[in-house]
């Protein structure tokens, strides 16, 4: 069974609920994720203005900044939440492990960017509302740090280091995915509890930003945290050809040979819903087995290939 550490999800819960539709999860996603053998999920609130939100955001009164729209993401999570009796919004490994025994899907809460909160009383309600993971920015610079699209050298501000320490007072576990290297070392050396990648791969098999060095997966190795791999073609390979399920585990191979495989997991970032043009080497969450069969086939166990799926991030989350 999978815990998928990234999906972008409520997007698609806030542009159908803004249409008029209810139960979006259920009508839209369930029997894809049943399929894929999802049983565990983190749901990211990504509220940004990229080209992938413009497609609703544009025309929704009243969501012209980024705290605005946050809040309609939380008011549609929390009413799609509310028609779900099948899925538990849980904060940690036990919750999980209570879900799955009462034969119900789990998702953590995660903020994949934070330009819409203030100051440390935002954090505060970010925690408050059932937040368990934290990118400081998306691809932007922002008041806290630099995302993977900015200058690699701007770091975290006074404010981002004020940041880390109020989100590790609260619970909130530091993911990394997005920052750029220097942001990114900046929090390595401030974190004092595990840190994660949710969705990267290796920079050293596709050459780009938003994947890890390999000294960076070390990094994260050594704070006790797990890198997540993901399906985005762009972060597979630069040759189109080899942008394959295949490329896919050759990632999960160098991480497993740089840091152990027991800080590797899944966070694969299925972004098909936004339209064409947006799948990934795993066309949805229901083609996930095929990856798995692509470890088998390169060598993984099967208690291999399970600490992938789901223990090594499950770990994390305790």
């Amino acid at each position: 069974m999978v815990f998928d550490a990234h999906s972008d999800l409520l997007c698609d819960v806030t542009r159908c609920r803004l249409a008029g539709e209810t139960h979006v999860l259920e009508r839209r996603h369930l029997d894809r994720l049943r399929q894929g053998g999802v049983e565990g999920l983190v749901l990211a609130f990504w509220y940004g203005k990229g080209d992938k939100d413009e497609m609703f955001w544009k025309n929704i009164p009243g969501a012209d900044t980024a705290a605005a729209r946050l809040k309609i993401m939380q008011d549609c999570a929390e009413a799609e939440f509310a028609e779900c009796p099948w899925l538990s919004v849980v904060h940690t490994e036990r919750e999980a492990a209570e879900a799955r025994a009462a034969d119900r899907m789990y998702a953590f809460l995660c903020i994949e960017g934070m330009s819409a909160i203030p100051d440390m009383e935002g954090i505060d309600c970010l925690a408050d509302f059932g937040v368990r993971i934290a990118m400081l920015t998306w691809n932007e610079q922002n008041q806290f740090a630099s995302g993977a699209k900015q200058d690699p050298s701007q770091g975290l501000t006074a404010l981002g280091r004020e940041a880390v320490r109020r989100l590790e007072e609260r619970g909130i576990v530091m993911d990394v995915s997005h920052l750029n290297d220097a942001s990114f070392w900046d929090v390595l050396k401030l974190a004092q509890g595990p840190v994660i990648a949710s969705h990267s791969n290796s920079r050293a098999v596709c050459p780009v930003p938003r994947n890890l060095t390999d000294d960076q997966l070390r990094a994260i190795r050594d704070a006790g945290g797990v890198v997540g791999l993901n399906v985005c073609d762009s972060f597979v390979h630069t040759d189109q050809a080899k942008r394959t399920a295949e490329t896919l585990a050759l990632h999960a191979a160098h991480i497993a040979d740089v840091i152990g495989v027991e800080h590797v997991g899944c966070g694969f970032d299925f972004c098909e819903y936004f339209g064409p043009g947006n799948e990934g080497v795993l066309k949805d969450c229901s083609h996930i087995p095929a990856f798995f069969d692509c470890l088998e086939r390169m060598g993984m166990s099967a208690q291999e290939r399970q600490m992938i799926a789901s223990e090594n991030f499950m770990r994390v989350l305790r």
